[in-house]
C-alpha cells in the first residue's frame, strides 16, 4: 500500500448522457480488491459519496465509512479504509469530475485533511466544517476552535487568492497560525485548494502532512500562461528531493503532456502512473525522487482553468 496518509485516490466522471458518475481512474497502492469493487460501481445524483458531492457542489469529509451512506463500506473495511474526502469540480454549471481521497487508520497515523467554510451572510471568517486528523487529537481540538479571515493562515490565504497554495515548515511559519500545535505533533507542510463551485459560499480544503505519514511525497502548483497554451510552475515542496523546485521554474508543460498537460487540455483531474518513465524534465525529476504516480487536480473559475494542484506518491 502507499505509505502515505492518503491510501487511495479515485476519479469519477459523468457518463455520456450525464445521468450517473462512472469510474475513470484510480490509485490504489495494492488494494486490488477495492479497485475491482470500485470499477464496477456507478453513482447517480446525490447517491453515495461521489453523488453527494455532485449534488452539494462542495467538498465533503466523511469521517466514518461504516455508518453512513457510503455504499462500498464492506469493501472499504476489508481494505482498512476508514475515512474519505470527496472534491467535486465544476465547469460552470456542468460537473467535470469528483475526486475521492481515502485514508486509513493506525497507531502512527498523523496528519490532517480539513474542510473550511465561510458563509458571508453569517460571518466574516472561515471556520472548520469537519476534518480527519488521524491521531493528532490536540491539533484537531485547536482546529475546531479557530477561525480565519481572508489572508490569514493557510485557509485564509487560499480563500483570499482563490488559488492552491503550498506551505512548508509549518511549525516555524509565521503565516501558519497553528504553528505551535503543528510542531508538537510533527505536521510540517501542507497544500490548500479552493472550491469555488457553490455561488456565494467560500470553501477551502487543506491537506496537512506529518513527517511520519506524509499526505503525499511532493506537492506542486502550476498555473496556465497568459495564452493558456502551457502550464508554468508556481511553487512546491518535496520531502524526498528538497530544492527540486529550482529546476521547475524553467519548465513549461504543453497541453496533453503527461497528467498535468492533460488537465490543461481537458479541464478534468488526471492520474499519472509511472511518472518517472519519461524523458522530459518532470519525469526525470520524479525519477530522481523515486516518485511513482501523480494526482493532478484542476481549479476552475467560471469554467476556465486557473491552476493545477499536483500530489505525487
Amino acid at each position: 500500500m502507499m505509505r502515505t496518509f492518503i491510501r487511495v485516490v479515485e476519479i469519477w466522471t459523468p457518463s455520456r448522457d450525464g445521468t450517473v458518475l462512472e469510474f475513470q481512474d484510480g490509485l490504489y497502492g495494492g488494494l486490488e480488491h477495492f479497485r475491482l469493487v470500485s470499477e464496477k460501481a456507478c453513482f447517480g445524483y446525490d447517491e453515495g459519496l461521489p453523488g453527494k458531492a455532485w449534488a452539494q457542489r462542495h467538498p465533503i469529509v466523511l469521517r466514518d465509512l461504516h455508518e453512513s451512506y457510503f455504499v462500498r463500506s464492506e469493501a472499504a473495511a476489508n481494505a482498512g479504509l476508514t475515512c474519505a474526502v470527496a472534491l467535486p469540480i465544476f465547469a460552470g454549471d456542468l460537473l467535470a469530475a469528483v475526486v475521492v481521497f481515502f485514508c486509513g487508520d493506525d497507531a502512527a497515523h498523523v496528519g490532517a485533511i480539513e474542510l473550511w467554510h465561510n458563509a458571508p451572510e453569517v460571518s466574516l471568517e472561515m471556520s472548520l466544517v469537519d476534518g480527519y486528523f488521524g491521531h493528532a487529537e490536540g491539533f484537531e481540538w485547536i482546529s475546531r476552535h479557530i477561525s480565519f479571515r481572508p489572508g490569514f493562515g493557510l485557509p485564509g490565504l487560499v480563500w483570499k487568492q482563490q488559488l492552491p497554495i503550498v506551505m512548508g515548515d509549518l511549525g516555524y511559519s509565521t503565516r501558519f497560525l497553528r504553528a505551535e500545535e503543528a510542531l508538537s505533533v510533527g505536521i510540517n507542510k501542507g497544500i490548500g485548494l479552493p472550491s469555488p463551485y457553490l455561488d456565494g459560499q467560500h470553501y477551502v480544503i487543506t491537506f496537512l502532512s506529518a513527517l511520519g505519514t506524509p499526505i503525499a511525497h511532493r506537492f506542486e502548483v502550476w498555473v496556465p500562461d497568459a495564452a493558456h497554451k502551457t502550464l508554468v510552475f508556481e511553487g512546491g515542496d518535496c520531502d524526498r528531493s528538497p530544492g527540486f523546485d529550482h529546476d521547475h521554474y524553467f519548465v513549461r508543460i504543453e497541453s496533453g503532456q503527461g497528467a498535468l498537460g492533460n488537465v490543461l487540455r481537458t479541464g478534468r483531474p488526471q492520474i499519472g502512473h509511472h511518472v518517472g518513465e519519461g524523458s522530459d524534465p518532470i519525469a526525470r525529476s520524479a525519477q530522481r525522487a523515486t516518485l511513482d504516480a501523480v494526482v493532478a487536480v484542476p481549479v476552475l473559475h467560471g469554467g476556465r482553468l486557473t491552476a493545477v494542484a499536483a500530489m505525487y506518491f
